[in-house]
């Protein structure tokens, strides 16, 4: 994508002052209207504290503070880095067609699309197959910076745990151990909120760490020139980090994938229905069920941009059918066996995916073994068992934990905006498509979980709740009872 034209900050300046001015005319922000909550003095307490300041995390803030909710929201990155769009993620563009993007909540100005015409221009917007990678970062940080929210950089959720009707959250920021209160979290870690980005066991027990670095981490391209890179896996990763080894220089990369062909249609696009992505809770445990079984068997192919690319450049080659049986160091270089014989490489590129267990997670600390899982609640018929999806918690329609313990009911205030979230309610939370329509879902649960922590007193503070919207006189009732025949209104308003 071309640099912002000469007149973009203005034009950005002129969109945000529009954006805020709609908001406005919306009731944003609503008023609070929480009971407050006695705590010792000094100990912060957020109506909603979140974890993940990335593209879904900030959406729900937004939303939560629209309906008049305090917000936390923190995440381990250091300010700029939130969210995968400066670190791993290593595409040019975005795979969501850039007309299903959306977490605008129908605010015209607070849209990618006005976003990146004022900062490139109208004609570069219809020019565009889809959104930059760098660009959605940018929209991100701005539309964060419309509706206010400050995100607390460089701080990682160490713990989760219930204190009296409220939830204890331990932080580690920056060296310091601190405590949070929150009345309900949502767990917003993306893709790697269910387990860990993690070597296959055997290449990590068979190689020096530096032979060899994860795709979803960070990655030092510029020690591989010169070198012969071995890349196994065959999705998105994969060919974005052969591209990002081949422009540093590396001698080869060979693409390594244990499939006879690539995935040639991406099963995503079929449940981006409005229907699907808003109700795909309601559906059958065996529907839901079989849905992930499929992704899981399926999968998507690379990105188009991403494929092309990586074909055409030398030195890059693709091996389908060619999944690693071992791997070795000797006379320092790499063997990897294959069904096809040895390949020689001096480092790897391990586009493997995620070890799913969320007890991994430090967050998930106090909370992994005590959730029902999909294990707990559903017995897939023969020949469609996957003990990974079972480890998978097993969600409420409104994306919260249901405890195996009813004694455990503190964790019904916790809320999964994840991949944990992947059997329940399908791919959409960690999908930009799902956004517009499975968040307002989450949102509602919250905001129905707070609202029966205080139904015990509505009653009591509706007969309580006084508003002068009638100002008149106290007695005048009476007054007005006692005035002479013939009298007025009027003159009453008068005395």
């Amino acid at each position: 994508m071309s640099d912002p034209h000469p007149r973009a900050d203005l034009a950005l300046t002129r969109l945000a002052e529009a954006a805020r001015a709609d908001l406005a005319l919306l009731g944003f922000p609503a008023a609070p209207w929480l009971d407050p909550v006695s705590v010792a003095p000094g100990v912060p307490v957020d109506d909603v504290a979140i974890v993940g300041g990335g593209q879904s995390g900030i959406t729900i803030a937004a939303q939560l503070i629209w309906d008049g909710f305090s917000v936390g929201l923190f995440d381990a990155a250091p300010a700029g880095d939130e969210g995968p769009w400066t670190t791993f993620a290593r595409m040019e563009e975005l795979r969501t067609p850039k007309t299903l993007v959306g977490n605008e909540f129908n605010v015209a100005n607070l849209s990618v699309r006005r976003w990146f015409e004022a900062r490139h221009g109208e004609t570069a917007w219809q020019a565009l197959p889809r959104v930059p990678r760098t660009d959605w970062k940018a929209y991100l940080d701005w539309y964060a910076s419309i509706f206010g929210i400050r995100i607390e950089n460089e701080t990682k959720i160490i713990d989760i745990a219930p204190e009296g009707q409220l939830l204890a959250l331990t932080l580690e920021c920056r060296g310091r151990t601190e405590r949070r209160l929150a009345r309900a979290v949502v767990l917003a870690t993306g893709f790697d909120g269910a387990g860990a980005w993690q070597v296959p066991s055997f290449i990590a027990e068979a190689l020096p760490p530096h032979r060899y670095d994860h795709t979803n981490g960070p990655v030092n391209f510029d020690r591989l020139k010169g070198r012969r890179v071995g890349v196994l896996g065959h999705g998105a990763s994969a060919f974005d980090n052969a591209i990002q080894a081949l422009k540093a220089g590396a001698a080869s990369v060979d693409l390594c994938f244990r499939r006879e062909r690539l995935p040639r249609t991406n099963p995503h696009r079929a449940l981006e229905t409005p229907a699907l992505m808003t109700h795909f809770a309601e559906l059958s445990d065996l529907t839901r069920w079989q849905i992930a079984r499929f992704f899981r068997k399926s999968d998507q192919p690379p990105p188009l941009r991403s494929f092309e690319t990586a074909l055409s450049m030398p030195g890059f080659r693709l091996r389908p059918a060619t999944p690693w049986l071992a791997v070795g160091e000797r006379n320092g270089v790499v063997q990897v066996e294959t069904p096809q014989g040895e390949l020689i490489f001096d480092h790897l590129l391990l586009a493997t995916g995620l070890h799913v267990d969320p007890s991994l997670r430090p967050e998930l600390r106090s909370i992994a073994g005590r959730v029902r899982t999909w294990a707990d609640c559903f017995q897939p018929p023969a020949g469609e068992e996957d003990e990974r999806l079972g480890r998978l918690p097993y969600l409420d329609r409104h994306f919260a934990f249901e405890p195996k313990d009813p004694a455990d009911e503190w964790l019904s205030r916790i809320f999964a905006f994840n991949s944990l979230s992947a059997v329940s309610q399908g791919p959409h939370s960690t999908s930009i498509s799902g956004h517009r329509h499975a968040l307002p879902r989450l949102v509602r649960g919250v905001e129905r979980r707070l609202l029966l922590d205080q139904e015990s007193g509505l009653v009591a503070r509706l007969e309580a709740y006084a508003s002068n919207d009638l100002p008149v006189p106290e007695d005048f009732e009476t007054r007005f009872a006692t005035m002479p025949t013939g009298s007025t209104a009027s003159a009453a308003r008068a005395s």
